[in-house]
């Protein structure tokens, strides 16, 4: 069999599971084929078909990363990885096509009188071992598609450049300087741009409570949101979009303290929530308001699920009517509710019919939650992980990363 034929057989046994050629093609291709042949010529063939597939189907970020190296249950998206006796987890969490690919908690930690910062540690899914690892280096970590690729900040926000990271080998691999200085980072779906927030001062400081708690807060009607810059991840180019500062007395518009953009779902325009009507604002890539696209008039900036995969329905906030926590799934054209499912917070589509979600326990305990997998018109909950700690700014609270895998 030449390369050829052998790209026309592995196209054909993709087309037979009736599944995208999504993120990780080529490397589903490359581990069905090492299954089903032994004999050493098919090693070169193998090869060759990768690269032709990478090439015309699923480019990588340049010069992002080595070759990848995501052993084969990482790469096959329909399996689940479920560890419910950990928490935090030690070991790949998965369902569909999406993974946690990071997590982290945070503690403030007191600078002067008064004030803090809300400090994050990172543990990062290292994609060779399965298994999640420790760092302290990053105050903000965004995963590319294919678990390969992080964009990190440095502590100390605003940042003054973006570094890409090897998650593979915990090095970073290029850094992109940005002349206004940014706090939050995020991929478009497909990782081939990265949107960052410009911030002028750090968007996790806080303040102490006045009631005697010990407690810390956001500081009220202070935002130092300046725009955002849309970056091509392959060369590092970008430009900087001024949006104006929003919060504070007489501005027309009030903004948390962080208030980070997103691209919208089809990665045309960038996006943020707003905590006042409508929830939120959508951008042209001139950093200029336009009205939000079809299918996501209604969308809800705090429930991070979003638009399903295929846009056909949406992640909606809490219900709580057939059981005690659960949440809407949506129409995203007329925003009307369409079916109650399991979930009390939905995270992240599985499939177009199932969500990772934070759910509670038999105790009944709606901050004592763990990670489940619910599927849209079943009552059926699959546990991923153990539960996490009830207390807030304990390293137990911790806080999912999620990425197409």
């Amino acid at each position: 069999m030449n390369v050829d034929e052998l790209v026309r057989a592995c196209l054909r046994e993709q087309a037979e599971e009736q599944q995208p050629a999504g993120t990780g093609f080529a490397d589903r291709v490359l581990a069905l084929r090492r299954r089903r042949r032994t004999r050493r010529w098919v090693s070169a063939a193998a090869a060759a078909v990768a690269v032709a597939v990478v090439a015309l189907l699923a480019p990588r970020l340049a010069d992002a990363g080595p070759t990848d190296v995501r052993p084969a249950d990482v790469m096959e998206p329909h399996r689940v990885a479920a560890h419910p006796d950990q928490a935090p987890p030690r070991d790949l969490i998965a369902a569909g096509r999406t993974a946690l690919a990071a997590y982290y908690a945070t503690t403030v930690v007191p600078r002067t009188a008064g004030r803090g910062v809300s400090t994050r540690t990172y543990w990062l899914l290292d994609p060779a071992t399965k298994t999640y690892a420790k760092t302290t280096r990053w105050s903000w970590v965004a995963v590319a598609p294919g678990l390969r690729t992080a964009a990190v900040l440095e502590q100390n926000l605003p940042a003054g450049r973006i570094g890409l990271l090897d998650l593979a080998d915990g090095e970073v691999k290029r850094w992109i300087p940005v002349d206004h200085t940014v706090g939050g980072l995020a991929f478009s779906r497909d990782g081939r741009e990265l949107v960052a927030t410009a911030y002028d001062a750090n968007p996790d400081l806080r303040v102490r409570r006045e009631d005697g708690t010990g407690g810390w807060d956001p500081p009220m009607g202070e935002s130092h949101r300046t725009g955002f810059y849309v970056i091509d991840v392959a060369s590092g180019a970008g430009a900087w979009r001024e949006t104006g500062r929003g919060g504070g007395e007489g501005s027309g518009v009030f903004l948390n303290s962080r208030q980070d953009f997103a691209f919208s779902h089809d990665g045309s325009l960038v996006v943020s929530g707003l905590p006042a009507e409508p929830g939120y604002q959508f951008f042209d890539r001139r950093g200029r308001r336009v009205a939000a696209p079809a299918g996501e008039e209604h969308w809800t900036w705090y429930v991070e699920a979003g638009l399903s995969p295929d846009g056909s329905s949406l992640a909606g906030g809490f219900a709580g009517e057939k059981h005690k926590t659960s949440s809407w799934i949506l129409d995203p054209r007329t925003g009307r509710e369409r079916v109650e499912t399991r979930g009390q917070q939905l995270l992240s589509w599985a499939d177009e019919s199932s969500l990772v979600a934070w759910d509670i326990g038999p105790d009944g305990d709606e901050y004592h939650q763990r990670l489940v997998l619910v599927t849209v018109g079943s009552d059926e909950v699959v546990p991923l992980s153990g539960f996490r700690a009830t207390q807030d700014d304990t390293l137990g609270r911790w806080e999912p990363v999620f990425a197409d895998r």
